[in-house]
């Protein structure tokens, strides 16, 4: 089966059907997911069958168009509590993304109170799509902006640029595109000599087996390390910069990404490496200043850490990694506070990572309450 060029979508033959990338599989197998109901698409965020900030926002708002579906020939009332039943089970399926409510608030102030079932439909259908596209746009012109600083590097040392990243922020993560990727493609397809350090990021190995499988399938040279080895690299300048994405970023310019995230930013600016993170608006949150203490991290099941996830004879396996009854502790993020980026690179441009710059590219935050 070839790739679909968008990580989640309608089904084009039934819509009342969204198919999404099973991405747990890749990129040793490749299956399309049917979802057909807002309670599936809660679990298939949960799981992460899906995952990335934008993606899940994304799958967010195609679950409330699910949710819009079983409610056509319910009344307004009705609907609206069916609604906010199933908005409420899509936010709390994974917590730090804000994206996932951002989508869902989106889609119930724009479908609640929708007396006719047909139209209440026919609404959730349209906004889901929009969101899914604003996010390839968006991705899109994160690439543009972030294009800027490979050229500047290039243009100044006529070399490979070196990058580093962490964890998957690729299309994968979004819908097409990707946010810490967009700059990747953008300076590959303008014919800028790039090569692409990839951590493998524990215990899921997005690096590894997503990052790395977009990047050789675009023809991006890459290569894989531990995640412990990014320090030495770092140390030993083999980095010109370091580009993550972001599962939300405080007004003030916190950022919470995959763990392991912030040992990188710390060191690079140890090293005085630039270190830069890029995200759409809707990662963004105006409500919150201090990323370490109100951000919600996420912590998972310990057998992701205690065991490893493999492919072996064509048969996916879990070996166990870890002593015989050890507890493990899975955290699945962490925060970088703000004086550790150099910079926030969104869809409106490139700014520092304080509340004042990030305020100037979005005025309109600035009376979020």
């Amino acid at each position: 089966m070839t790739p679909a060029s968008r990580t989640i979508w309608i089904d084009s033959d039934d819509p009342t059907v969204v198919v999404a990338i099973e991405q747990r599989l890749l990129p040793f197998e490749y299956v399309e997911v049917p979802i057909r109901t807002s309670s599936e698409m809660t679990q298939v965020i949960a799981d992460m069958v899906v995952r990335g900030a934008g993606c899940i926002g994304v799958s967010a708002g195609y679950g409330m168009y699910l949710a819009a579906l079983a409610t056509a020939h319910m009344d307004v009332t009705t609907a609206d509590e069916s609604l906010r039943r199933a908005g409420a089970e899509l936010e709390a399926s994974r917590p730090t993304a804000v994206n996932l409510t951002w989508a869902v608030q989106r889609q119930l102030g724009a479908i609640l109170g929708i007396e006719d079932g047909e139209e209440r439909i026919a609404a959730a259908k349209a906004l889901a799509e929009t969101i899914a596209d604003e996010d390839v746009a968006y991705c899109a012109a994160i690439g543009q902006h972030g294009l800027g600083i490979i050229e500047e590097i290039h243009e100044r040392t006529g070399e490979t640029v070196n990058i580093m990243t962490h964890c998957n922020a690729g299309w994968l993560a979004f819908v097409e595109h990707g946010t810490a990727t967009a700059p990747m493609y953008a300076a590959h397809k303008r014919g800028i000599p790039i090569h692409v350090y990839v951590s493998e990021t524990r215990p899921r190995n997005q690096g590894a087996r997503l990052t790395a499988w977009e990047l050789r399938q675009a023809g991006v040279p890459c290569t894989v390390i531990a995640d412990n080895s990014a320090g030495h690299l770092l140390q030993h300048g083999k980095v010109d910069f370091v580009i993550v994405g972001s599962d939300r970023t405080t007004v003030s310019g916190d950022v919470a990404n995959k763990i392991g995230t912030y040992m990188k930013a710390v060191v690079a600016k140890e090293n005085g490496v630039p270190f830069y993170a890029a995200l759409p608006s809707s990662t963004l949150d105006p409500l919150l200043h201090d990323g370490v203490a109100e951000i919600p991290i996420e912590e998972r099941d310990g057998t992701e850490v205690t065991r490893a996830t493999g492919y072996l004879n064509g048969e996916h396996v879990e070996p166990e990694t870890a002593a015989p009854g050890s507890n493990a502790a899975n955290f699945g993020f962490d925060v970088t506070p703000r004086r550790y980026v150099t910079g926030i690179i969104s869809e409106r441009g490139i700014c520092e990572a304080s509340e004042e710059a990030i305020l100037g590219l979005y005025p309109e935050f600035a009376d979020a309450k």
